[in-house]
């Protein structure tokens, strides 16, 4: 049986949390525990907490923050050294070419967030050692 992964997702729209439940819940390969935070401080209080967290997915723009070039320093000044995914609506703004700078392992458009994409990231960036298996494999 494979660990549970926890994916902590930060954005101030509720109605997000929802689409990315169902999103997860289509992922097979996986057992994803989604949690959610609506602000940076939630997000941060639950980094603090000692709750496990695999990794963060970040709406680019929170209130009162500009934007992921505030949010994810902060992330990682509390502690949080996971992967970190910044999620917009749009990736055309230019400072999205420096995201690395601000401690952002990956950028995805809200857009391309499917269950594939879901797969391949938590391939790429949760554990590298981490396989997704058949149902018809010995040991799943």
């Amino acid at each position: 049986m494979t660990q549970p992964i926890h994916i902590l997702l930060v954005d101030d729209d509720p109605a997000e949390n929802l689409i990315m439940r169902s999103v997860m819940k289509k992922v097979s390969s996986a057992d994803i525990h989604l949690h959610y935070c609506e602000t940076i401080d939630a997000a941060l209080d639950f980094i603090t907490s000692g709750k496990p967290v695999s990794m963060v997915l970040m709406d680019n723009r929170l209130q009162p923050h500009a934007d992921f070039r505030e949010t994810v320093p902060a992330l990682r000044q509390h502690g949080f050294i996971g992967p970190i995914g910044v999620i917009s609506a749009s990736l055309a703004d230019p400072y999205f070419q420096t995201f690395e700078e601000y401690g952002v392992d990956f950028r995805i458009d809200k857009a391309e967030l499917d269950p594939t994409a879901i797969e391949f990231i938590l391939r790429e960036y949760v554990t590298k050692s981490w396989t997704a298996k058949s149902p018809d494999e010995p040991g799943s």
